[in-house]
């Protein structure tokens, strides 16, 4: 270890060796009694003096300005940095003055974490400051950070590329503070979705994440083995034929905040470990589930921004109620200028090529209308748009069209360009079902590695009988970024699957 040091760090450890000969625990048990945040004293101290003359706080150094026999830092806790004043004397009011001459002065470095107890005032210069009469080593620092900078009055630093930022989120969150507001904002976010359906009356429940067959969507699952059953289990792509169950069981509505997994490609927009919220409603369809996305997310909006208007990139998006609804062949159809809803699926996929998508012999005529539609119209929608009424070979799940002949009763909420929930009337007919998944095993057999797996025990319970039902998906991660005006789905995601270093 010490061979691959770098100079800064040995000089670290060499001070922490000093700290810890001078009898002091650089890295203390005990509780240290936090009474006050940063935040507090920069938001309340000049409207009520009173409550900020005997206080304590903890945070990081950040930036130290030593003069003799006193010094101005400035710490960091979890809410905001706030400057701190320190005199050698009030610190150290013993003839022992080594806890500020050799201790504060030479071995404490930016990043370092200490503890203070004081009262506030305000500099002749006008910044609200903490004047310490204590200080305490809490945890010593053993690599340093890379610190904001300032040239020609813009700021700057030496962590700003996306890969390291990434790779090491809990620097990127030290020295990047409005990192946090972001993931603060996600989780404002279920907060209000977890709200809005519990007052609803639905019941929060648990699935299995290890499944020995994986369904609900159509994707690459991740593939593990349990020793003492010796038998192969699966990472959950998605929830919804165990929801269901729950629904055959007797619940009226069920929703799972639900981590999934997909063994697939990665992006800006993909993370192979991703969460959505999956609900599924007894004796509703999926006409009733629009109308509550649309209230639910109109919600989120204005919990989060306090409206229903939210800058994403150059776009004001406006998430208020009644969202534009079309149809997947309209939505074709006004994008490219071609009706392709009559078309086979030889024909359709010369029209594809035609169009210049990709198709290949492994796509089904469901597949090639999915990539036509992702190719020639997802990213023209900005505005929360529903598509609604796919075509059957599409949507394996969900219930058949009560009066389009080849559709099913399906909508996807698209917004800024990307998908951010799917949603059926379900499908409640054992017979249709089994045809379905049969049909899916054929599209795996001509290489569809995406194709859904045939589900005995689902089937089972359908048979038992599932009332007519309304189910919904909505991807968190997508929402977030639109919620927080992110570029990629890693800056809402603590820790985003890397390549290894």
């Amino acid at each position: 270890m010490s061979e691959n040091l770098s100079e800064l760090e040995r000089q670290r450890r060499d001070s922490l060796d000093e700290i810890i000969k001078l009898g002091i625990n650089p890295y203390p048990a005990e509780l240290f009694p936090v009474d006050v945040t940063a935040k507090d004293i920069n938001s309340n101290y000049e409207k009520d003096k009173l409550n900020y003359k005997n206080i304590t706080i903890a945070g990081r150094i950040m930036t130290r300005r030593i003069m003799g026999n006193a010094a101005f830092a400035v710490i960091q806790d979890s809410t905001d940095k706030v400057q701190i004043y320190l005199r050698r004397d009030d610190i150290c009011p013993d003839e022992d003055k080594t806890l500020y001459n050799t201790v504060f002065k030479k071995l404490l470095d930016i990043g370092d974490i200490i503890g203070v107890t004081g009262y506030v005032f305000t500099t002749q210069t006008g910044e609200t400051t903490i004047h310490c009469t204590s200080m305490k080593i809490l945890a010593k620092s053993l690599r340093p950070l890379p610190i904001v900078k300032e040239k020609d009055g813009e700021l700057y630093d030496a962590f700003s590329d996306p890969e390291l930022r990434y790779r090491q989120r809990y620097v990127d969150l030290i020295v990047n503070h409005h990192v946090k507001e972001a993931f603060v904002k996600r989780t404002q976010l279920t907060n209000s979705m977890r709200s809005f359906l519990n007052n609803k009356g639905y019941l929060e429940v648990e699935t299995p994440i290890l499944q020995p067959l994986y369904g609900g969507a159509a994707a690459r699952p991740f593939k593990t083995h349990h020793n003492t059953l010796d038998m192969t289990l699966y990472l959950r792509i998605a929830n919804e034929l165990y929801l269901k169950r729950l629904i055959v069981g007797g619940f009226d509505g069920v929703y799972e905040f639900a981590k999934d997994f997909r063994n697939e490609g990665m992006s800006r927009f993909h993370n192979p470990e991703f969460t959505q919220v999956e609900l599924y409603v007894a004796y509703k369809d999926y006409n009733w589930m629009m109308d509550l996305v649309e209230e639910m997310v109109e919600k989120v909006a204005i919990d989060l921004h306090g409206t229903t208007e939210v800058q994403v990139g150059e776009h004001i998006i406006n998430f208020q109620r009644p969202w534009k609804r079309m149809s997947m062949y309209e939505a074709i159809e006004h994008y490219t200028g071609v009706d392709i809803s009559e078309m086979d699926e030889a024909t359709m996929a010369t029209a594809a090529k035609a169009m210049h998508v990709k198709v290949d012999a492994t796509m089904g005529r469901g597949k090639i209308i999915d990539e036509i539609f992702g190719e020639k119209c997802e990213a023209q929608l900005i505005q929360p748009t529903f598509i609604t009424d796919y075509p059957v070979e599409m949507s394996p799940l969900a219930k058949k069209h009560r009066s389009k002949p080849g559709l099913v009763e399906r909508f996807e909420g698209i917004c800024n360009g990307k998908e951010i929930c799917n949603a059926f009337s379900e499908l409640n007919d054992p017979i249709d079902q089994r045809k379905r998944f049969e049909e899916q095993l054929d599209l795996g057999k001509r290489g569809d590695e995406e194709a859904m797996l045939l589900d005995e025990d689902f089937l089972r319970a359908i048979e038992f009988g599932m009332p007519p039902t309304a189910g919904l998906g909505i991807g968190i991660d997508r929402l977030a970024m639109i919620m927080t005006n992110s570029k990629s789905i890693q800056d809402v995601l603590f820790f985003p699957h890397m390549r290894p270093e």
